[in-house]
């Protein structure tokens, strides 16, 4: 029975080429892009969760309020994590972690700089999953001079990984660190990424004991049955207690200022946290949700196609099912024949669909920035997920044909009293009007996130970006003073600057800031030369920039509006004084200058608080203004400048606009995503609606013929065959319009620079999907238009 109901299947699909090649197209396309969507989703849940105990893992965040301003740092003060252990009986251990700047190894007679390097704690690995390979996970980090390196890092250096023993030097130092561990790679899927694990007891930082200075990723591990949320309720109170200590608390409250601390679930990092000073930047939950709802909108709208094609071939099959019936066949065999032939077309679309997928893995990784691969885990979830698939879309897709095709009264099909045709189908109108609304949907989407992008791109940020080469791991050199000045040489110089901190560089250093009338300001405190204002473009309020013609400027500070209007001096910040740091590490500084705010981070967060003191201690870059249409010409004379200081250190360089368009990756690869997603949801209804349009024109043969014998024109007739299409995809418009326009009116909230909406996004949606509609439906439309009468009249016959 079961064999005659598959051979019946095939007979009918094959009978009908056009239309099941339709449908196995369409079921694949839309298979295809669920199945690489929820690759991707699967792949930014699993973020973290490679750790064996990371349900009981959670990261201490900072919130600082201050003159109205709230900013939220993933980070806490040095002594919080011992303070939470030590006081807390939920809390069994702490560790610390901070990415270490500015490293380099020897390696022979080359000096190699490692941005995956970080210091922590010896309680790391009793916390995180790191598998050691070889050394002792309990006491690998005791000493300060210990050094554990992951497996890839082992055999970059010594080409093994048995090297527990040996050393390793940091050029800055030059003290040998002593290999106590090899542990394996750190998973893509993780927060944070490392190849070399450093003792944080060799820091004098992480024996600070204040506790309003936030340095360091913080972590807990709570034990077995502990409430985060009772011990979060805790923690206010206890951290007023210790913050007593360093400073005032009554009058840093009264002004309705606070410093407090909260928890995030480990397993939230990654999609859920967006705070400064993260160890990496992070992916977003609304992408995850977005992109789960493309997903499944996808493969709706090819459910949709499959349904829409199977009931508007329903006339044609009419008389069969006629016949079949008053042979004796039940309306459960029908059924059961309709949906073989769903579950056909359904199987052959998903192994299309895999094949498809498995071949644009690659390009689909690189589009989305990712590294999936086909793994025997990933296989032991996805056939049993492909057959549940193969069951439901077989079922949805096939079941409202199956049983609207067994449903015919066989004597009112032999009588011909069967509606035929576009028109008397409201399911049919129903579900093209969904198809289209979703692809309107997507395209105001794509377009909005395209405006964004070009909005960041182009913004006024405070400062010039462009033609700024940075050059890299100066600190190498022992006369970097030395560099700076014969590249200032070069032809097309504009000007120079050293530092180590500039827009779009992450390597920023907040510390506290204090006035006569205010204390504890946290702002970025960046040291600076003084060509630094001038390369960098930036404009002065007030005041004057460093210069190297006054000692005092060794004690003068520059500070941005917005430092100088939560300090509380607005235009009347020159000469005022001010305090960094706390303690023995306190010092003073006299304002000599007020820069225009300028966009240093994101253009999601708004501009925070910014000091910059002049100071040759930290050069880690050297910037350079250049000025000259020969780029390749100039960077080969910068290189021989390098080498002629450096000839055993590589010449690595990047260009800070594309450095700051690197900020915004995540958005132009969603962007790029959308794009793709889009007009694939596109090629899927336009299937469909060219299927109908074929149906339906192929249903009016007789009319036309009449239609085309009593003068109608071609053009004419093509209208009365879309018009009704037209008016679904209007209905669809009219859909889709307002619900885009909220759901992307709450992505841009999470942007503090954003551009509005603009009205001629939707025209030009409308516009493009009546276009990309009467494009579908005319091809047909005119080829039926055009044909001789006499053809279809004598078919008709």
């Amino acid at each position: 029975m079961i064999r005659n109901y598959i051979k019946t299947a095939f007979r009918s699909l094959l009978k009908n080429k056009g239309f099941t090649f339709i449908n196995i197209l369409g079921l694949a396309m839309g298979l295809a892009t669920c199945l690489l969507i929820v690759l991707y989703v699967v792949d930014e849940l699993s973020y973290d969760r490679y750790n064996a105990k990371y349900e009981r893992i959670y990261r201490v965040n900072t919130d600082l309020k201050y003159g109205g301003v709230i900013t939220s740092f993933a980070i806490a003060a040095p002594p919080v994590g011992d303070a939470l252990k030590n006081n807390f009986p939920e809390v069994e251990n702490a560790v610390r972690i901070s990415p270490a700047l500015n490293i380099r190894f020897k390696k022979g007679s080359q000096d190699i700089a490692e941005d995956k390097v970080v210091y922590c704690d010896p309680s790391l690995f009793s916390i995180f999953t790191l598998p050691m390979i070889d050394g002792d996970p309990k006491t690998a980090l005791n000493d300060p001079n210990a050094i554990v390196l992951t497996e890839s890092s082992a055999i970059k250096y010594f080409n093994k990984t048995d090297v527990v023993g040996q050393t390793l030097t940091i050029n800055t130092d030059s003290i040998p660190h002593k290999i106590t561990g090899v542990v394996k790679d750190v998973p893509v899927q993780s927060h944070f990424t490392a190849g070399f694990f450093l003792s944080i007891l060799s820091q004098e930082s992480s024996r600070d004991k204040t506790f309003n200075h936030f340095s360091f990723g913080t972590y807990i591990l709570l034990k077995p049955g502990a409430s985060p949320e009772r011990l979060e309720g805790k923690l206010p109170a206890l951290m007023r207690q210790w913050l007593n200590g360093s400073m005032n608390m009554d009058k840093f409250e009264k002004g309705g200022n606070y410093i407090r601390l909260n928890l995030t679930p480990l397993k939230n990092i990654h999609l859920q946290s967006n705070r400064q000073r993260e160890l990496r930047p992070n992916g977003n939950i609304q992408y995850v949700y977005i992109f789960s709802a493309i997903a499944l909108f996808i493969l709706v709208l090819a459910c949709i196609n499959f349904m829409n094609l199977s009931t508007a071939r329903a006339a044609n099959r009419a008389r069969e099912v006629g016949v079949r019936k008053v042979l004796g066949s039940s309306r459960w065999s029908l059924i059961v024949q309709f949906l073989s032939e769903s579950f056909i077309v359904t199987l052959a679309a998903t192994i299309i669909a895999v094949l498809v997928a498995w071949a644009l893995l690659p390009a689909f990784n690189q589009l989305a920035g990712k590294q999936i691969t086909i793994s025997k885990q990933l296989v032991s979830w996805l056939l049993p997920a492909l057959a549940v698939i193969i069951i439901i879309v077989g079922i949805v897709s096939g079941s409202y044909p199956a049983f609207f095709l067994s449903a015919f009264h066989p004597a009112h099909v032999l009588k011909g009293k069967i509606s035929t045709g576009f028109k008397g189908g409201m399911l049919r109108s129903f579900l093209v009007v969904f198809q289209f609304s979703i692809s309107i949907f997507l395209i105001i989407g794509t377009m909005v996130v395209y405006n964004q992008l070009r909005y960041i791109q182009n913004k006024d940020l405070g400062f010039n970006r462009d033609q700024l080469l940075l050059i890299k791991n100066v600190n190498a050199l022992n006369n970097p003073q030395l560099l700076k000045q014969q590249v200032k040489q070069l032809p097309g110089v504009v000007n120079a600057t050293l530092s180590a901190y500039y827009p779009t560089n992450t390597t920023h250093f907040p510390n506290s800031i204090s006035s006569e009338h205010k204390s504890g300001l946290m702002a970025e405190y960046w040291s600076v030369d003084e060509d630094y204002l001038h390369t960098m473009g930036m404009h002065l309020l007030t005041g004057r920039g460093f210069s190297g013609q006054f000692r005092s400027d060794s004690s003068g500070m520059v500070i941005n509006q917005t430092a100088a209007n939560m300090l509380g001096f607005n235009n009347n910040a020159l000469n005022k004084t001010l305090t960094t740091g706390q303690g023995p590490n306190a010092r003073t500084y006299h304002v000599i200058g007020v820069v225009k705010d300028f966009n240093f981070s994101s253009l999601r967060d708004n501009i925070s608080p910014l000091v910059m003191v002049m100071n040759q201690d930290w050069r880690q870059l050297l910037c350079v203004k250049v000025d000259t249409k020969n780029l390749p010409l100039f960077l080969n004379h910068a290189e021989h400048e390098w080498k002629k200081l450096a000839p055993n250190q590589q010449f690595e360089y990047s260009f800070m606009d594309a450095d700051f368009d690197a900020l915004y990756r995540t958005e132009q690869r969603m962007g790029s995503l959308f794009v793709v997603f889009t007009t694939l949801a596109i090629m899927i209804a336009c299937l469909g609606l060219f299927g109908l349009a074929a149906y339906a024109a192929s249903q009016r043969n007789r009319e036309i013929g009449i239609r085309k014998i009593l003068g109608a024109g071609v053009f004419r007739l093509v209208t009365m065959l879309s018009k009704d299409f037209i008016k679904l995809v209007l209905v669809a418009i009219a859909i889709a319009t307002p619900l885009a326009w909220l759901a992307m009116q709450k992505w841009l909230q999470g942007y503090a620079y954003r551009q509005n909406i603009q009205w001629w996004v939707f025209v030009l949606t409308a516009l493009a999907a009546v276009v990309i509609a009467m494009i579908t439906v005319s091809f047909q439309s005119i080829k039926t238009a055009m044909a001789n009468p006499v053809d279809s009249l004598k078919e008709e016959g």
